[in-house]
């Protein structure tokens, strides 16, 4: 298997709390080039996961791998893109892009990388400005095409379009479904948006509240290109969403009794 989590845990432990157990017993099987999306309530670990798939939060428990390697650490083999670009003012779009490859590539190779990427993202004529003079979707999109200008083998996605308003969110998804189709990227995407997922991923999987756990694990099985309406991407949107909001209201029931304990 590509990209295999086994019976991954992770609990944090804090001065005054003490310990709190974020998941558990995640097991979870990526094969080459899918685009994996993972859906939950607040508060279940999605994120954490990600990060840790990325090598940036530690495992508790269990083993992660990618191609049979343990991953322990951070590394060129998994790209990040985080919901906020996290871009360097002071540098213009091509010098964001390069910035990280310096250490992996000739100055010239990196260039070209970068204005290779750069034209994936439509955003050529724009690698001269600098980043605060972007708008916030031209922003995410120099954020992506700077984790793929280091060739990773698995780019990971924390809500990368949830700071955007609607209609720049569905262009790029359809920049992305290009982007993944002409790369052969593995994707792993987070998102608290159940059309997004279904719109754009082969396999949907569902994250149950704290300590957070698998409960459910969707093929998308439509044709591309999706559309929200479609018959079948409405049907996917339902059965997952009523599986969800018991999940919620797990949640809301466990805050609403924390308050009244006072």
């Amino acid at each position: 298997m590509f990209l295999e989590l086994k019976d991954v845990a992770k609990t944090f432990t804090g001065e005054k709390q003490g310990a709190f157990e974020v998941f558990s017993d995640i097991d979870l099987s990526i094969e080459e080039n899918q685009f994996v999306s993972i859906l939950g309530p607040s508060g279940c670990g999605k994120s954490t996961l990600l990060a840790m798939v990325a090598g940036l939060e530690s495992l508790t428990e269990g083993e992660m791998k990618l191609e049979g390697e343990q991953v322990n650490s951070p590394g060129p083999d998994r790209g990040m893109v985080f919901q906020e670009p996290s871009l360097f003012p002071w540098l213009n779009v091509q010098e964001n892009v390069t910035f990280p490859l310096k250490h992996m590539y000739s100055k010239a190779e990196a260039q070209k990388r970068a204005n290779d990427f750069l034209k994936m993202v439509h955003l050529s004529r724009f690698k001269e400005h600098y980043t605060y003079e972007l708008s916030g979707g031209m922003q995410q999109r120099v954020a992506i095409a700077r984790a793929l200008a280091m060739d990773p083998k698995v780019l990971l996605m924390d809500e990368p379009f949830g700071a955007l308003d609607e209609q720049t969110r569905h262009i790029l998804h359809d920049e992305l479904m290009t982007i993944w189709r002409e790369t052969q990227k593995t994707i792993l995407f987070v998102t608290h948006s159940i059309q997004e997922a279904v719109k754009l991923s082969d396999r949907v999987v569902v994250m149950g509240t704290r300590p957070g756990k698998i409960i459910a694990d969707y093929s998308i099985d439509i044709p591309r290109p999706r559309h929200r309406d479609h018959p079948d991407v409405i049907q996917y949107e339902k059965q997952i969403m009523s599986l969800l909001e018991v999940e919620i209201n797990k949640v809301l029931k466990e805050e609403l009794n924390y308050e009244n304990r006072d």
